[in-house]
């Protein structure tokens, strides 16, 4: 069961959306702490994280055996696949 965190303050959406095209551009390129510590614009650690699970539990970033962060939602090649006829959702 995940933890519940209090959150006092939820991130702006252009903080988000900052947060996000930078991991798209660097994706697979650095770790958790390293990946905030490269942001563009400097944010407390807590915002960070929350925007990070977030990103983690809706399936647009993944985490590798090293801890690196990759993008990996594409939209595009999901409905691609949910055209073809022979591919079925069970």
């Amino acid at each position: 069961m995940k933890q519940k965190l209090k959150i006092i303050h939820y991130p702006r959406l252009d903080t988000v959306l900052m947060v996000e095209e930078f991991i798209r551009k660097h994706s697979g390129e650095f770790k958790k702490k390293a990946l905030w510590e490269h942001l563009p614009k400097k944010m407390m650690y807590q915002t960070f994280c929350v925007i990070f699970n977030y990103l983690l539990d809706s399936g647009k970033i993944a985490l590798d055996r090293e801890g690196k962060v990759a993008w990996v939602w594409n939209p595009k090649l999901v409905k691609k696949y949910l055209t073809k006829k022979h591919l079925i959702i069970r």
